[in-house]
């Protein structure tokens, strides 16, 4: 079988790039230097102050891989390694499984991040950037072009690439699934702060998970999987987070009603 890759990831903002940037000093502490980013970006929006996508340092990268072997839920970004560590073995991962990515809104901000702060920091991904030069077959389906599968953008494709997507948490409830659990998007800054990185990492693997069952429910929606295999596919996920140790694996269960 293709191997499925579906991700996720979690940011804060790249205080040390910030300082860089605006030139501001370096004894100036993090929370005061995001703020200043934050309004910066709300003068530059008149609203919002979501940062842009390269002032966004990558913290957790949460992946499901389906493949041969199975099943597996993990998430990549351990504090000691670093970001760069991080995004070199997401690539890695790219390169070595040439799976069909699966993302929520992925082609709109987490590829982009991804990208970009991987060329800050020195990261080669040859398979990711690959539109036939090394592998002909790339030609025609790639990870770059939007209407390829390599890499199938849920809320873009739901949306018909009309730029109208739904939110993630709001679709897996409707559809029986747990949602989004945990801190919350817009509480990782806070909670990074506070040292509560376990707690980013659960919420992006949960958000991960919600992700793929609603792409193994995608495939039976327009009959790439038969009935027969959406369950059997469902059911592993299953099997799997209940072996799982962690709480927010037997909270998933318990909420998810599909």
């Amino acid at each position: 079988m293709t191997p499925v890759l579906a991700f996720d990831i979690e940011t804060i903002p790249d205080c040390d790039g910030i300082r860089r940037i605006h030139e501001l000093p370096a004894e100036l502490p993090d929370a005061d230097v995001a703020e200043v980013a934050f309004q910066r970006r709300r003068v530059q929006t008149g609203a919002s102050d979501f940062l842009p996508v390269h002032l966004h340092r990558v913290v957790t990268i949460s992946c499901v891989l389906r493949n041969d072997d199975g099943l597996r839920v993990f998430t990549l970004g351990e504090p000691e390694a670093g970001e760069a560590a991080a995004l070199q073995r997401f690539f890695d991962g790219v390169n070595r499984y040439v799976p069909q990515l699966v993302s929520w809104n992925g082609r709109s901000f987490d590829l982009p991040v991804l990208a970009a702060r991987a060329l800050v920091h020195g990261v080669t991904a040859a398979c990711f950037w690959d539109t036939g030069a090394d592998n002909k077959d790339f030609k025609w389906s790639n990870y770059i072009n939007r209407f390829h599968e390599r890499h199938t953008d849920l809320m873009d494709v739901l949306s018909l690439y009309g730029g109208r997507g739904v939110p993630l948490d709001e679709l897996a409830r409707l559809a029986g699934l747990p949602g989004k659990l945990g801190v919350g998007g817009a509480g990782v800054w806070e909670s990074y702060r506070a040292g509560r990185l376990e707690a980013i990492r659960n919420y992006c693997e949960a958000d991960t998970v919600n992700t793929y069952l609603l792409f193994l429910r995608f495939q039976h929606m327009r009959c790439a999987y038969s009935p027969e295999r959406y369950r059997a596919e469902c059911e592993l996920v299953r099997s799997a987070l209940a072996k799982r140790s962690e709480p927010h694996w037997a909270e998933f269960l318990r909420l998810w009603k599909d």
